[in-house]
Order: C-alpha cells, then structure tokens, then sequence
C-alpha cells in the first residue's frame, strides 16, 4: 500500500476530493479552519470537510494558527479548497500539493471558477502544484483542461473538477516532477465580494446570465425585480434577448420557479 497522506481542506470542493481520495489512499489526518457560525440562528457549524473527515474516522486537526510540528502523519499534504495561507516555515516541513482549479496561471486566486465563468470562458481544468508562498504561483507537476459548457454553473465545472482532480493526483504522487508556470497569462480570481452578488439589469443579458451561473448554487446573485428584492439561481437569455430569471427566491422564502414568484405577486 502507498504512504499515507494527508488533506488540508476546508470548502465543499475540498470535501468532495477528500472523500475520493479516501476511496483510493489513507488518508491519515484532515487539516481544516475552525468550525464557524453560520446561518441565520449563527449556529456553530463544521466546515463541509470536516464532515466528511468525521464521517469516515479520519483524525481532524483545526489550528487557529499554522504552527511548524503539525502531527499530519504523512510526508505529502494535498491542499484543497483550504482557504488559509500556509507560511513558509510549515511548508518547507514537508511537501504540499495544491488542487488548483483553473489553468494555470490563469485565474490564480480565491475564486477561480467564479471567474471563469463571468468572464465568459470556454475551458477550464485542474492544475496541481507545489504549494509555495506566493499566491498561487508553485510549479506544475499536472494539469488537464476540460471544456465549461454554456449552461454549466459554478457546481457543474467543480462535480466536474472534482474526479479530474484524484485523477491527477493520482498520476502525479507517486513521483511527482514539476515544470514553473508560464510567466505569461497570470490573472487573478478575486474573492467574490458583496458587489459581485448584485445584478445590474441595464447590463447585456449575457453578461447577466454568465453572473448568475457564476454565483450557483453556492452563493446566488441579488436583483431587484418587480421592486421586490431576491436572490436570483437559474437564468437564461429569452428569445428576444433580455434577461429571463427561472428560479428566485425571495427575502425570507424559499427558493421557486420564476413564474410561480411572479404569480404570487397578483
């Protein structure tokens, strides 16, 4: 059997590959952010990976700092959707490999499929690389494309991610080499912020459209229709080419077919 390794991940795309890598490897310890308050009560709430880590008996580190003498357990840390910055110190410990999905260089950051997507692109894939202290900019050790399809949604590209991802990692652990990143075609994926969710309708539909589909069905994108204020999830561009909303959901409610909203309004 190969060595054990460990997981730092935290998000829902973190969980996800953590619950296929358990499938494939030991994985002798999850490395994740505290549980934090979450929902309208502010309850406290683990993050999605830990879930899965305490689903499947696997221990559960959750350091309010990143410490050198980590007790991982493993020589090789894959890091996924983690969301802290490892420092220097932790990192030169052991080596780390980090699930990056985009292509790299393009769309380092926070938000690389959010990006992606509102930018209107055709492609994406998974890049694996050697953690290192700058954002996003460690050497490739794999990297496969895979195209966004148009009504693709931020969940669609990453369920998408997700299997490529243990694919490539399972092609790169066992003797992982790297190549440096192209020095050419760095863009950044910003964390998306409060400004981002809210939809300017004097915009094109399409860019409306692509917003909405960045922003599902994770984090939605906010409209005032019919001067009612609501989280818009499913959108399309109608056949005389305005914004068509599908699926909203109201302050308050819960989510609905565009058109039963619209009748729940007379």
């Amino acid at each position: 059997m190969s060595a054990p390794i460990a997981v730092a991940a935290t998000a829902s795309f973190g969980a996800d590959v953590l619950e296929r890598l358990a499938e494939r490897h030991e994985i002798s310890a999850l490395l994740t952010r505290p549980d934090a308050r979450a929902g309208r009560g502010r309850t406290l709430a683990p993050p999605p990976a830990k879930e899965v880590a305490d689903r499947l008996g696997i221990p559960v580190l959750q350091p309010e700092r990143l410490e050198p003498g980590l007790p991982l357990g493993a020589d090789v840390v894959v890091a996924v959707a983690y969301g802290v910055i490892v420092p220097g110190p932790v990192l030169e410990e052991r080596l780390w490999l980090n699930v990056h999905p985009s292509l790299l260089p393009r769309w380092r950051g926070a938000a690389p499929v959010e990006r992606a997507i509102m930018a209107g692109d055709t492609e994406t894939g998974v890049t694996i690389i050697r953690l290192v202290e700058e954002l996003d900019a460690g050497p490739i050790a794999a990297q496969r494309a895979f195209p966004i399809e148009p009504d693709d949604d931020a969940g669609a590209v990453y369920a998408k991610a997700a299997p490529l991802a243990v694919e490539l990692l399972e092609e790169a652990l066992p003797a992982p080499t790297f190549v440096p990143q192209p020095a050419e075609g760095v863009t950044y994926a910003e964390k998306i912020r409060p400004s981002d969710r809210e939809l300017d309708l004097s915009l094109p539909a399409s860019e409306l459209v692509a917003r909405v589909r960045a922003l599902s069905p994770h984090i939605g994108a906010r409209a005032t229709l019919h001067g009612r204020r609501v989280i818009v999830w499913r959108a399309r561009v109608a056949e005389d080419g305005s914004f068509e909303p599908l699926e909203v959901q109201p302050e308050g409610g819960r989510r609905m077919e565009f058109a039963a909203w619209l009748r729940g309004l007379r």
